[in-house]
């Protein structure tokens, strides 16, 4: 029998490689900001009416189909500029 068990996500389903990493950081935190930015948008603009939520979920899917790969461009220019700004030498580079 194998001694290393795989780490599970959940049931059989096995979690991703460590290089997925790039990509899924940039997925949830677009997912979060979009929906939350979107929800204060709207809450602010509409106010609480009959179907928020359904119109809010509809909107920021739109939104979030736009602000992850926005992220997943900028995050190389973020990644320059936070060089400029902080001393990462004691860092590994993002491969």
């Amino acid at each position: 029998m194998d001694s290393q068990k795989t780490p599970v996500i959940f049931g059989n389903i096995p979690k991703l490689p460590a290089k997925w990493a790039l990509i899924i950081i940039p997925f949830i935190l677009s997912c979060l900001m979009s929906g939350i930015i979107s929800f204060i948008n709207m809450l602010r603009n509409l106010g609480w009416i009959e179907g928020f939520m359904a119109l809010w979920f509809h909107n920021w899917m739109i939104s979030w189909a736009f602000a992850f790969p926005i992220v997943l461009l900028l995050l190389p220019v973020v990644h320059k500029l936070t060089g400029l700004l902080v001393d990462m030498s004691g860092q590994q580079p993002p491969k």
